[in-house]
């Protein structure tokens, strides 16, 4: 139900992978799309989202490219949300801007306003508890295997000591 947007899912993998390299190695989106296989243009707005969002930094010319500018420590995941995807919102009508122009069929009468703006702060809340770096170097706990795809389809485990 509570789904993470593909757009999301895009600014995570260019975080991490950036977050793993020596400080002040640019990072290309063609380097992110080859690597992981996210799509090419998709990737390029989520990254200049995230420079807009002041996330990264922009390095035009030939050798330029992307590097992590915040303290990912200092991020949570609902200000990364809110850049990329938008506002925290499980309906519409919850949002304060939104609820004058809303055309819910079930508006007048709904009985569910308060139990889902109550979920809805419980959401922000949560995500506001999450940093980014907590996030990217989040392990499972008591995880000692670790799965890979090969080639042809079959999954490997790989056991770490």
């Amino acid at each position: 139900m509570n789904k993470i947007h593909r757009k999301m899912e895009y600014a995570l993998i260019a975080l991490k992978h950036m977050s793993q390299k020596r400080p002040g190695e640019l990072t290309t989106v063609k380097e992110i799309c080859q690597k992981y296989g996210t799509p090419f243009d998709a990737t390029a707005r989520v990254m200049q989202q995230m420079v807009q969002g002041k996330f990264l930094k922009s390095e035009q010319g030939a050798y330029g490219g992307y590097l992590i500018m915040r303290d990912l420590t200092k991020v949570s995941v609902k200000d990364l949300i809110e850049r990329v995807v938008g506002p925290l919102e499980l309906v519409k009508c919850i949002s304060p801007e939104n609820a004058a122009s809303i055309t819910c069929e079930l508006r007048d009468t709904c009985n569910i306003k308060q139990p889902l703006m109550l979920l809805n702060e419980q959401l922000v809340k949560f995500y506001e508890g999450i940093n980014l770096h907590q996030l990217l170097t989040a392990k499972r706990a008591g995880d000692t295997t670790t799965s890979v795809m090969v080639s042809d389809g079959d999954t490997m485990e790989v056991v770490t000591q």
